[in-house]
């Protein structure tokens, strides 16, 4: 059952060593995803499952490595301690970027304790298989926290990676109103084809998180949310 679930972006440059002279510009976002973490650990669950869009789906095991090496600096990181034995199927190989970038999170907020798993969605995943993943996860273990890595929209500018929509704003703000009030309908209405047209890439695990939640009576918090560099960032926490 799923008992509290946190909402954060995962661009590279949320890392200060990659961000390097920029960093301070989104250090309110680093603040509110710590924040966002200690809702999960104040939870108490048996199982966190970390979840973030990638080119493909799969499974990732506890201590599976991430890197940051493709973004010009030599930092590693892990998707927590390496457990005693290996808890399920992994895809293999390293995390894909959404996932190094909640891995660093992970680090930086010494969770410690509780098993993770990590769940790599396929940008492209329909919202109904997204649903039903999502209601499959929750029912993993009995206390389970989610631990989304979902940005909104690459085109709120002219500078942004994919050049100014006017669409995107509108399509950002219906997802931060949905985190706010833990609205799983209206995170399970998002247009699929909108988003990627968008390039809102945290579509697919928003709707993941819709069908853990369905039913599960949680309460929502937006902790954060801003468009720096074109590009639609939340950070959310649902218990």
């Amino acid at each position: 059952m799923l008992v509290a679930a946190a909402v954060c972006p995962c661009p590279p440059l949320l890392v200060p060593q990659v961000a390097a002279g920029a960093a301070a510009e989104l250090a309110a976002a680093r603040t509110a995803c710590s924040d966002a973490l200690a809702v999960l650990a104040a939870s108490r669950p048996d199982l966190l499952v970390v979840v973030g869009a990638a080119e493909q789906g799969g499974g990732y095991d506890q201590g599976t490595p991430g890197s940051f090496r493709a973004y010009g600096v030599d930092l590693a990181v892990r998707l927590g301690p390496p457990p005693a034995e290996p808890a399920g199927e992994s895809t293999g190989g390293d995390l894909p970027l959404s996932l190094s970038v909640a891995a660093w999170l992970l680090d930086r907020a010494q969770w410690s304790g509780t098993p993770i798993a990590g769940v790599a969605v396929a940008e492209r995943l329909e919202p109904e298989p997204c649903a039903v993943l999502g209601a499959d996860l929750a029912a993993t273990s009995e206390r389970v926290a989610l631990l989304v890595m979902a940005d909104g929209s690459a085109r709120r500018s002219l500078k942004a990676p994919g050049y100014l929509d006017e669409r995107a704003e509108a399509f950002d703000a219906g997802i931060a109103r949905a985190l706010a009030a833990a609205d799983t309908a209206a995170l399970a209405a998002l247009d699929a084809d909108l988003a990627h047209e968008l390039m809102a890439a945290g579509r697919a695990p928003v709707q993941v998180l819709a069908g853990a939640a369905e039913g599960a009576g949680l309460a929502g918090r937006l902790l954060y949310e801003d468009a720096p560099y074109g590009v639609g960032y939340f950070v959310a926490a649902w218990s």
